[in-house]
């Protein structure tokens, strides 16, 4: 028995209350560790430890049926693993979200003549086109005018009840989150489908007007010409990027939380 300020604990129940709390911190943890603005290096690492203890906190309140198991068994390392793996997997889906944007970002500026300008994310630490630089800062402003954050945690504390704390391992929830890799690439053509094919239409121009004057210098005339044209479609595709964001955003957060189902 265990006394804390007059109250007394026995070893049942205080495995208890620290298993209630310490497996949706795992799951929570890694949830916030992934997920897109709160997991980038612009929040930091006491931020995110505090917000998944606050959070954990609030709803090992609420859980029932958590398993009571030894914390250093095989069993518990089996809760841990599996707390963590649907975490990160969850949070994965958001992170491949804004990866749609990023990859065509990348197409269009391939196409425009902007493949090789180039800046570093500070959320993320590496080097990515400016084009696809832009689309993201969009996305996160328009996903955090939205309330995706808080969409996205109140997917995160349902899937508690729909996918309860237990040693049960789910492959086919990690073999979907596998294959939504082709959604990522699927989407990201879709969105740079208007601006690569207007592109590519001028591109076959200049090719048109090279074989009928050769005179003409298609790299000094062709190039500015081409990235001119290409940030003026991306300007007039602006005017059609709400209602395919909120298409892909919707289909995202509806595979989030059937990913498990």
């Amino acid at each position: 028995m265990i006394g804390v300020m007059g109250i007394e604990f026995g070893e049942a129940q205080l495995l208890a209350y620290v298993s209630s709390f310490l497996w949706p911190l795992f799951r929570i943890g890694a949830f916030l560790m992934v997920m897109p603005i709160i997991g980038t290096r612009l929040v930091s690492m006491r931020i995110r430890v505090g917000l998944a203890t606050l959070l954990a906190v609030l709803v090992s309140q609420n859980l029932t049926d958590v398993p009571v198991v030894d914390l250093l068994s095989l069993q518990a390392w089996i809760i841990t693993a599996e707390q963590i793996l649907i975490g990160v997997s969850m949070a994965f889906l958001i992170q491949i979200l804004f990866q749609i944007f990023i990859l065509a970002g990348q197409m269009i500026a391939m196409q425009m003549g902007l493949g090789f300008a180039s800046m570093v994310d500070p959320g993320n630490g590496v080097s990515v086109a400016i084009v696809s630089q832009f689309y993201l800062m969009l996305t996160t402003l328009m996903f955090m005018a939205m309330n995706g954050h808080l969409i996205a945690f109140e997917v995160l504390v349902e899937s508690f009840y729909v996918l309860p704390i237990s040693t049960e391992w789910r492959f086919q929830g990690m073999i979907e989150v596998a294959q939504v890799g082709t959604w990522l690439f699927a989407s990201a053509v879709f969105v740079a489908l208007p601006a690569v094919t207007a592109i590519l239409i001028i591109n076959f121009a200049f090719g048109v007007m090279t074989r009928a004057a050769p005179q003409l210098n298609v790299f000094s005339l062709g190039f500015p010409f081409t990235m001119l044209m290409g940030l003026i479609i991306m300007w007039i595709g602006l005017t059609g990027f709400l209602p395919q964001y909120q298409s892909l955003v919707s289909e995202g957060l509806f595979m989030l939380r059937d990913i498990y189902r």
